[in-house]
């Protein structure tokens, strides 16, 4: 990493700066320094990711300091420091707050400018956990509707981390893809135009944290988060996108991917990885003995451009790399490394569980159906290496989907007992992006007799759903996970209302999900 962006990661750690933090608040009428709230990420057994932006500071440089405490009035303040900002990150801020306990809830705080931020709340790693519980949600869709979801996961006080799995944001103009203009105040894009410079992405970046249920489940969760395509635009590749087209003046594609990578990492409460540039967001984190969470681009870095829809031969040809093989050998890695613990999970952005049509092939060549070879040297290495416990968690399609993971659920795989699955794969419907069929069908009734059509070919699915936007909860337990699904009535308007729709089990040993009878108990 340059010195310029260590600088800004790094912070020196003084226990007891000389000069108190202040306690001036915005003038009335002036925008807060700290417009974009606060957040934290990637944390780890000792330590954890701060962020920030700090606002109103035109082109100077600026120290930001900031302090973290195990209270909430900082009355026991474990450690402070002070980063530099300025214009050439957009005025955001990194500070690695460690020699922090494992397993612990700390408050933290920034200062700039003669104002205080609110004040945040973060966890560590556990040492050796005997359950953790992850949310994990995707596809947050500004023009489409209120981010009701956030809100409802800002509240829950029994979560260690929150796991967004790709397309924190969307590329388009408004009314591409939702108009925001039907809200007040206004959610239309800005600026209205399909962003593709590195301007374009941080504005982008500055009108989704001005959102208030995303500034607060920041606020009070630590992150853990990848990208999917939207961040930069729609079915990228990594030589690549659909909606990206030289012709129209949209500009060299590998300028246009580096200057959203570089206002990801600038905006995200993420590690910047070393050396500096670079688009490696794979990274894994223990949770003791109980599980390792492997985090994965199957986005950017080695998927091969896509195969026609349908266009099974494309789909299944044998040079076609969804990890590329550096990232690919990293995983076998960091899985023959968990064999100490009790469960793997994978977070990660497209369905890795066949989804076939009615004739029995697979029809998504954006989903791992796409690179069945890809997906065929992973449960072979799982095979090959006796693991199991896999529990996969995906984003994309803005659906809910809970599925067993065998090769062909048609050949070799018994719906009854899951012999011949490697592992579940558990999909979070979206933040506030529609599903194809809620924008096809349009009624819940249409939307679920579609979706039962679609069960027949497809004996591995225990849940599935297409109307409803919500989030997942990940239960995990040395003897079992469980994944629960929660749903959210609308997005059309801001709503308290949350509902559970459905959970499954997975005993460990079996690779193998069951219904649950009824909602977790509280």
């Amino acid at each position: 990493m340059n010195r310029n962006r260590r600088r800004f990661l790094q912070a020196s750690a003084g226990a007891g700066l000389a000069l108190p933090f202040v306690r001036s608040v915005p003038a009335l009428g002036q925008p807060s320094v700290f417009a974009h709230g606060v957040a934290s990420g990637d944390p780890r057994r000792s330590q954890v990711l701060l962020w920030t932006r700090v606002s109103g500071a035109s082109g100077e440089a600026v120290p930001v300091r900031w302090q973290v405490a195990r209270d909430p009035d900082f009355r026991e303040i474990v450690v402070e420091g002070e980063a530099m900002t300025g214009p050439e990150r957009d005025h955001t801020v990194k500070a690695l707050a460690t020699g922090l306990q494992p397993g612990m809830t700390y408050r933290y705080r920034f200062e700039a400018l003669g104002e205080r931020s609110p004040v945040g709340r973060t966890k560590t790693l556990p040492r050796d956990p005997k359950q953790v519980k992850l949310a994990f949600v995707s596809c947050s869709n500004l023009p489409f509707g209120y981010f009701n979801v956030y809100r409802r996961i800002a509240e829950r006080n029994d979560l260690d981390a929150v796991l967004h799995l790709g397309d924190y944001l969307y590329e388009y103009p408004n009314s591409a893809y939702g108009d925001g203009t039907r809200f007040t105040p206004s959610r239309a894009s800005r600026p209205d135009k399909e962003i593709t410079t590195l301007s374009d992405y941080r504005i982008r970046h500055a009108q989704y944290k001005s959102d208030p249920d995303l500034q607060e489940v920041h606020r009070l969760h630590p992150f853990i988060a990848v990208w999917d395509d939207h961040e930069i635009t729609n079915n990228a590749w990594t030589d690549g996108a659909q909606n990206h087209q030289v012709e129209e003046e949209e500009g060299d594609w590998f300028v246009r991917r580096e200057m959203a990578v570089r206002a990801y990492f600038e905006w995200m409460p993420i590690r910047e990885p070393e050396p500096w540039p670079s688009q490696r967001t794979w990274r894994s984190f223990r949770f003791g003995r109980l599980a390792d969470l492997i985090m994965l681009d199957t986005r950017l870095v080695g998927r091969s451009r896509q195969a026609e829809w349908g266009d099974v031969a494309g789909m299944r040809h044998p040079g076609r790399t969804l990890l590329g093989a550096r990232q690919e050998a990293w995983l076998h890695d960091e899985l023959r490394a968990s064999k100490s613990v009790r469960w793997r999970v994978l977070g990660q952005q497209v369905m890795m569980a066949p989804q076939l049509g009615p004739d029995g092939n697979p029809e998504n060549p954006d989903q791992w159906d796409g690179y069945e070879v890809s997906r065929n040297r992973l449960f072979d290495f799982l095979e090959r290496e006796r693991l199991g416990n896999l529990v996969v968690l995906t984003g994309d399609v803005h659906q809910s989907w809970g599925m067993d993971l065998p090769r062909n659920p048609g050949s070799g795989y018994d719906p009854a007992t899951g012999a011949g699955s490697y592992g579940v794969d558990f999909v979070t419907t979206a933040v506030s992006s529609p599903s194809s069929l809620l924008r096809r069908l349009g009624t819940e009734s249409a939307i679920a007799a579609e979706v039962e059509g679609m069960l027949g070919p497809n004996p591995h699915v225990r849940f599935a759903e297409a109307f409803h936007r919500g989030y997942c909860v990940l239960d995990i337990r040395p003897d079992r996970v469980r994944n629960d699904w929660y749903f959210v009535p609308t997005v059309e308007e801001r709503t308290d209302a949350q509902q559970w729709a459905a959970g499954i089990l997975v005993a460990s040993g079996t690779q193998h999900g069951v219904r649950a009878d009824a909602a977790p108990e509280a």
